[in-house]
């Protein structure tokens, strides 16, 4: 059905009225274009990058839910990408300026490959360091191995521990 990107796309666009929206990473065709194909199937498709576009995105996404009634939103992201999960957020925000609920799904790419579904509460706790925080205390060996399968970054760390370096707070 074709692509736009999110931030350059008017609200009341025709093809928004009554679709189902997809709004994806911008470089997920990249990561994983089969899966971006599987994904965009028969939606309306608005590319977003929040490092590229201005930040505001939820103001944007409430006023395209309004404005347009989409019968439901899909948000597709990269998993660990610390700016794509406020594409999720922003969507999440949106419900609550709006003070309505709309059908949506949100879902994350795991290491270019597996797309696994997050419930809204998982994008809610993100917005929460300090619980995230507390989730780990209480399982730690769990949550940092896990952690260790997908983030590069905490491997690092790891072996920059290892070596006697000091951790980087």
């Amino acid at each position: 059905m074709g692509e736009a990107w999110l931030w350059s796309t008017w609200v009341k666009a025709g093809r928004l009225r009554n679709a189902d929206v997809a709004i994806v990473a911008a470089c997920l065709p990249f990561v994983n274009p089969k899966l971006y194909q599987e994904i965009t199937r028969n939606k309306v498709v608005l590319l977003a990058c929040p490092e590229r576009e201005h930040s505001a995105l939820y103001g944007k996404i409430a006023s395209m839910i309004r404005s347009s009634r989409p019968r439901s939103i899909t948000v597709v992201s990269i998993d660990g990408s610390p700016h794509c999960a406020l594409l999720h957020a922003s969507v999440n925000e949106a419900e609550y300026i709006l003070d309505e609920g709309i059908p949506r799904r949100h879902s994350v790419v795991v290491d270019g490959e597996e797309l696994r579904e997050i419930s809204p509460n998982a994008v809610r706790v993100a917005r929460y360091l300090s619980i995230v925080e507390e989730l780990i205390r209480k399982n730690p060996p769990e949550a940092l191995e896990e952690l260790a399968k997908h983030s590069l970054e905490y491997r690092n760390s790891l072996a920059r521990a290892s070596k006697g370096d000091a951790p980087r707070a």
